[in-house]
């Protein structure tokens, strides 16, 4: 008999996973989700002390919304991240910054596992993903950033697992649902209920997968 996945979901709040979470009345089995809170440091403790308590997992899937710096991405799209940098992790030298590798401190790109060969990875759109504390929302810093690293998507937790994975040896994929592009801040142009829709919708599809 091949062997369940087992697998835990990550996402920063329960609001972007509520409809995926609420569809079954028993947990799934293989499946175990967490909610961390948000940004990288919520993140990687809430990550840490479950990685302590149950360190054998399949898989680390980090799902969530996210904006995005390509037009050519549509809001709503649900896209895979294929890699991910801690965009800020560095020291500034008056109107230069310097990343954390360059200063000899830390790694700061950490790569995803490869998608399974399931139905729900088919036709995904591969993006770069950065990570920030502060989202962005400046016409200067979205083009500073967008010339420095060339990101496809920004969030606020995606390179925590990525890193952790990587100090647990770990496989961890990022799913995200583009719900806003970056650029000055624009409510009225949010897809959020649509990015969330279609991440549920997705995470559905991939739980049917593993789920046989």
């Amino acid at each position: 008999m091949e062997k369940q996945m087992n697998v835990l979901v990550i996402a920063a709040t329960e609001e972007e996973i509520q409809p995926f979470i609420h569809s079954h009345v028993e947990p799934r089995s293989g499946i175990e989700v967490l909610v961390t809170g948000v940004g990288m440091v919520a993140t990687s403790f809430a990550l840490g002390q479950k990685l302590a308590a149950t360190p054998h997992y399949d898989l680390l899937l980090n799902v969530g919304i996210a904006g995005s710096f390509k037009r050519s991405i549509a809001l709503g799209e649900v896209v895979y991240v294929y890699q991910d940098t801690f965009a800020e992790l560095g020291a500034e030298d008056g109107e230069q910054f310097v990343d954390s590798v360059a200063l000899g401190l830390a790694k700061h790109t950490f790569q995803g596992a490869l998608a399974p060969d399931y139905p729900a990875f088919q036709g995904l759109r591969q993006c770069r993903g950065i990570t920030v504390n502060t989202v962005h929302g400046h016409e200067e810093t979205i083009d500073a950033i967008a010339q420095r690293l060339n990101p496809a998507v920004e969030s606020m937790e995606g390179a925590a697992v990525f890193y952790a994975a990587h100090q647990a040896g770990l496989p961890a994929i990022q799913i995200r649902a583009i719900s806003n592009y970056v650029e000055r801040r624009n409510k009225a142009s949010w897809q959020i209920p649509l990015a969330i829709e279609n991440l549920n919708r997705w995470l559905k599809v991939f739980a049917n997968s593993i789920d046989r």
